[in-house]
This record gives structure tokens, C-alpha cells and sequence, in this order.
């Protein structure tokens, strides 16, 4: 007997909980209730003190918007194509709200097409977001961009002073243009060993500051002066 009563008391409550959640789903589903609503938005980059200002603007929900008027694929999607915005992920919490969480690019270098400059990644993306000056201190490059522009970026930072920009030849070599005229020719395997070079010998004898048109330096026991 006292079995059977535990049994249809479990049974009640399972009843009453099972009534109450379909309930709550149906009146969210409808719209009829505080969880069917947006209240707010959080956003976080994995890069910090960025301006997530175009990210909100991106998703497009404002507070009070029903939380099941948009689907998630399509908020990311407006996300995702949000200028420098790499990767991005969004879900909605148990309360209704909804959390964005962006990778973004991280820019080491500038890209020109001779009239705009584009901030550059590591890994060559040309993100869409062009200004009409050139930073300062900030190397530039022109043309083709390989994948992965880390270690030539960090080797012409050395002649930033004298640097114009790179340009990336026949998808295997870069020259590099100086502000003074002249056209280093980089040879294809290690070329931030031969800017290094470069360097040494602009800070010994003024090179770059010579009246000259090319530096062929693609042979690595002789640089041919032109």
C-alpha cells in the first residue's frame, strides 16, 4: 500500500512539472512571456579594449526584439561578414538573452591599392575596412599577399625609415621599394636574412640613400648594384 501511494505521488508531480514546462515552452514559442524577449546582448572578442560597436550594430537585435523572431545562423552570418571579424560564434542563454563571441583579425601590416590603405593580418587577409592614410611606422604591401606575411613583416620593420613598400613577385619572391626610388630584389628563400643584410650595410655606408635604381640581392654571395 505504501508503495503504491509513493508511486502516484511521483506520478502527480511528474504530471504537474511536465504540464508546467510544455506551458512555459508554448508561451515563450508565442511570445507571451519575459523569456520570449531579448533584454540584452553580450559580446566578447578574444582581442581586448576593441570597439564591438559594429558588432551590435551587425546583429540587428534590439532590446525588446522576440529572441525566436531571428535564428541564430542568420545573426551570425551578419556577424561574420563584419569587417575585421575572423570568426564568430552566437547562442542564446536559458533566459532568453543572447551571447556573441568573435575572433578577430589582428592587423601587423597595411595593404594598398595605391589609393586606400587595408589592415593586413598575419596570414595575409585583406580586411575591408580601408582608411585614406597610411599608419605610421607601419609596413605596407602591394599586389599578391601570400598566407603567411609574420616573418617578412617583422624584418622590414628593421628599415621602416627607408621602407615604401613589398610587393610579392611571381608568387615565390618580394622586392621591396624604398622611399628613396630604389628596388631591392629579395631573393626567394630566406629574405629576411638578406633585409637584414640590407640593414648593416644601409647603417654602414648610406645605400639606400644613394643614387641608384636596383639592388639585386638574389645571389647570396654577391649583391649587384644597377
Amino acid at each position: 500500500m505504501k508503495r503504491s501511494i509513493w508511486f502516484w505521488l511521483y506520478f502527480v508531480i511528474a504530471i504537474i512539472l511536465a504540464v508546467y514546462f510544455a506551458t512555459q515552452i508554448i508561451i515563450t514559442c508565442t511570445g507571451r512571456g519575459d523569456l520570449s524577449y531579448v533584454r540584452n546582448i553580450s559580446i566578447t572578442a578574444d582581442v581586448a579594449n576593441k570597439d564591438l560597436t559594429p558588432i551590435a550594430a551587425a546583429a540587428a537585435v534590439a532590446p525588446g526584439t522576440r529572441a525566436f523572431g531571428h535564428t541564430l545562423d542568420e545573426i551570425n552570418a551578419r556577424i561574420a561578414a563584419t569587417p575585421g571579424v575572423k570568426n564568430s560564434a552566437v547562442r542564446r542563454l536559458p533566459n532568453g538573452n543572447l551571447s556573441v563571441h568573435v575572433e578577430l583579425y589582428q592587423p601587423v601590416a597595411q595593404w594598398t591599392d595605391g589609393l586606400q590603405y587595408y589592415p593586413l593580418s598575419a596570414d595575409g587577409t585583406i580586411v575591408n575596412k580601408p582608411t585614406d592614410t597610411r599608419d605610421e611606422n607601419t609596413v605596407v604591401f602591394r599586389g599578391d599577399v601570400p598566407d603567411n606575411i609574420g616573418d617578412i613583416t617583422a624584418a622590414a620593420h628593421n628599415i621602416i625609415a627607408d621602407l615604401n613598400y613589398l610587393e610579392f613577385i611571381e608568387h615565390r619572391r618580394w622586392n621591396l621599394h624604398t622611399t628613396g626610388g630604389i628596388t631591392v630584389m629579395l631573393p626567394e628563400h630566406n629574405p629576411a636574412d638578406a633585409i637584414a643584410r640590407l640593414n648593416v650595410l644601409n647603417q654602414n655606408h648610406q645605400i639606400l640613400s644613394r643614387d641608384i635604381d636596383i639592388l639585386d640581392m638574389r645571389d647570396d654571395a654577391r649583391i649587384l648594384v644597377k
